[in-house]
């Protein structure tokens, strides 16, 4: 039944010399170690075709012509031909089945884009870096063979239900916006992980923070809610005074564990190591304020009609994209596919720095005359044409191409910075409340048991925007207190599990301690649960 294992890291390949013992895989190979080790595959090749896997949804899909990806947060059960169930004894890491060859099953743990977060360079060039994830089992990963009942965890306190998680940014809070938000979300009884700014350090003079609105942000606290650290101020001081700030900044709360990025503070979890903080001084921070689960500009997408569940990786393509905004007209509508293309189907650098050109120096150029950034457009738009243009000339296969910051569909992650570990959590965009919490999305995330962590700007303010929060300064959208009104409907009806992010991350964490194995008899049980819901099936 399992033909052959291999162990692949760095482009070395080990064969595992292996056998199915009570239903149980054992591979052995004396150079192995795979605790400590931060990125590595094991390919099993089996001699019956992989026929069935259990979906994100929880349900049985037969394998047709798409790659398959099991996530840390989805089931790992897949049927052979010959009708044996197979399952992972432990939920780590990824399971990937090509679609050009049924047959073989790899276990990744770590692959590139899998565990991703934001890093900027001195002169502010992003790039994309791996996390530092040392992977630490509590047994060996092994597969379990039986023609019996397998086992599924839920990802939801309420077991096997949607997730609706908002994380907000404050860059826009005023103190009357800010008490008109909390009103809103007491109104409908949703709970947030709110951003807040701790010290009023601003280039508005209206913008809230904790130093100036204890008061109501307390009340935030009392109705449920979580505060997330925003950096510690809405604009940038000196490079010395910032840092000085963050080392010395007392918790205004006794637990406060959500830090997000905002703009280029020195002090920020992306640009730390610019700026003379060692990964030493930067954790002992971090822990000394009880700080453990950390943003920094890394989205699965935009959420728009159709694109809602940061597990579906189908939601996650430029079809998906384009579907979702048939309403905008042809012009917008082909404009944001481009910027969809730039920064999440290429996530190049290289790529989006030249589409920001064009768009900066197309607006100098046609808009404010400015004749002297022609040159700056030309070449930038011959750097932007190529790529973009044989999407379009590709478009029946590349349409269907996952995001490549969501094809592993991460949630959250750990990262060592020097000797521990902190949770980094990865976004779903949200600004279009209109399109992102419409029945039909709200229905369809409750259908796939689906999860997002939305990346929100609560307060935005620019006319621009489709389906922001606010109509006025001081009034709430209609249309968007009716989406919230059916999504608040979901969660009363214990359709939809509402937690803070910190809520979100305590319990998905518990997915780590969980153990099966299997009997004489070849029935899979659980040897370790620390309080997942699960169920059986076949």
């Amino acid at each position: 039944m399992l033909k052959a294992v291999l162990f692949i890291s760095n482009k070395k390949q080990i064969s595992l010399s292996n056998r199915i013992e009570n239903g149980k895989s054992i591979y052995l190979h004396p150079q192995l170690e795979i605790n400590n080790n931060e990125s590595f595959d094991l390919q099993f090749t089996f001699n019956d075709e992989i026929v069935k896997f259990r979906n994100h949804d929880y349900t049985w899909v037969e394998i047709l012509k798409d790659d398959i990806v099991a996530n840390q947060f989805t089931p790992k059960i897949i049927q052979l031909k010959n009708g044996f169930f197979i399952q992972a004894n432990i939920n780590f890491g990824i399971w990937e089945i090509k679609s050009n060859d049924n047959k073989t099953l790899f276990w990744r743990f770590n692959p590139e884009n899998s565990n991703s977060f934001t890093s900027f360079s001195k002169n502010a060039d992003k790039s994309i870096t791996q996390a530092r994830t040392i992977n630490k089992f509590l047994v060996l990963p092994q597969l379990l063979f039986t023609k019996g009942s397998t086992i599924e965890f839920s990802r939801s306190k309420i077991p096997f239900t949607a997730i609706a998680c908002f994380t907000d940014h404050c860059d826009f809070d005023t103190p009357e916006n800010l008490e008109t938000q909390r009103l809103f979300f007491a109104k409908h009884k949703i709970k947030v992980t709110k951003g807040f700014f701790l010290n009023h350090f601003s280039k508005r003079n209206d913008n809230a923070s904790f130093e100036n609105e204890s008061h109501e942000f307390l009340k935030w606290i009392d109705d449920g809610h979580e505060l997330a650290y925003h950096s510690l101020s809405q604009s940038l001081k000196i490079r010395e005074e910032s840092i000085k700030d963050f080392k010395s900044f007392k918790p205004p709360l006794p637990s406060i564990p959500v830090w997000i990025d905002h703009g280029y503070q020195p002090y920020n979890f992306s640009v730390y190591k610019n700026h003379n903080l060692s990964d030493e001084n930067y954790e002992n921070n971090l822990m000394e304020k009880k700080i453990k689960i950390l943003w920094n500009y890394i989205d699965s997408g935009t959420a728009t009609l159709g694109v809602i569940n940061q597990l579906n990786s189908n939601d996650f393509t430029l079809n998906s994209f384009y579907k979702g905004s048939k309403s905008l007209k042809l012009k917008e509508r082909l404009g944001t596919l481009i910027k969809n293309m730039t920064i999440h189907y290429y996530a190049n650098q290289k790529i989006i720095k030249q589409y920001r050109n064009v768009a900066i120096s197309f607006k100098s150029v046609f808009l404010e005359r400015k004749l002297n950034y022609l040159f700056k457009f030309i070449v930038s738009l011959f750097g932007i044409a190529f790529p973009i243009l044989k999407v379009f000339f590709t478009w029946h296969k590349s349409k269907k191409i996952p995001y490549k910051q969501a094809k592993y569909s991460s949630l959250f992650f750990k990262h060592k910075i020097n000797q521990n570990d902190f949770y980094i959590f990865q976004t779903l965009k949200m600004v279009d409340f209109k399109a992102s919490l419409c029945e039909t999305n709200i229905e369809k995330l409750v259908a796939e048991k689906g999860v997002f962590i939305a990346h929100t700007y609560f307060s935005l303010p620019m006319t621009y925007h489709k389906g922001k929060m606010f109509k006025t300064i001081t009034t709430i959208d209609e249309a968007v207190d009716e989406n919230f009104g059916l999504l608040a409907q979901k969660v009363v009806n214990q359709e939809i599990w509402n937690p803070t992010l910190s809520e979100l991350i305590n319990y998905l964490s518990k997915l780590e301690e969980v153990v099966l194995d299997i009997d004489e008899n070849e029935n899979v049980y659980i040897s370790q649960n620390s309080g997942v819901a699960f169920r059986n099936v076949n």
